[in-house]
């Protein structure tokens, strides 16, 4: 926590969890979520653009100065990724409610169900991506998984998706 880049890439803290720092990564991701859900989903969607834009030079820069290529407690990478697995629920409610919270767990758990498995192309890119691109894209596709599934239970549950 020596410099803001280590800040921000350990997601504050949350990454340096003894045990599953990807988890308690997402978990600090949930009050971010809960600002940017008041965003209309346009502003959401940019949102989630630049803090991944932003993550790849934050955690480029962190790893660099570590001399590693990616870490385990770098969870700013999670703290996105859930930000995209949740967007679903900014375009289906333009408001913060009880509803809305009801499928966060879903969303949660199929970021970090896409985030630990690692299906193709999430593993393959984990493996042979590197540097703070390396870092994101993995949790940016498995965001974008989890948000599809999210969208089809949301849709099959009735709840129409559209901006």
């Amino acid at each position: 926590m020596s410099t803001p880049v280590h800040l921000i890439s350990f997601g504050f803290g949350s990454g340096l969890a003894k045990h599953a720092p990807g988890t308690w990564g997402t978990l600090a991701a949930v009050p971010l979520y809960l600002l940017l859900s008041a965003l209309s989903w346009p502003y959401y969607a940019a949102a989630c653009a630049l803090l991944f834009v932003f993550g790849c030079w934050v955690t480029g820069e962190s790893a660099r100065l570590l001399h590693v290529s990616d870490y385990p407690g770098f969870v700013f990478d999670e703290i996105v990724g859930f930000l995209i697995a949740a967007a679903p629920l900014v375009v289906a409610y333009h408001y913060l409610s009880l509803v809305s919270l009801a499928w966060l767990p879903l969303a949660f758990g199929l970021f970090r169900a896409f985030d630990i498995l690692k299906p193709w192309p999430i593993g393959w890119l984990d493996r042979h991506v590197h540097g703070g691109l390396g870092v994101m894209l993995d949790d940016g596709l498995a965001g974008l998984f989890s948000a599809a599934v999210l969208a089809v239970a949301m849709r099959l549950a009735g709840v129409p998706l559209a901006p």
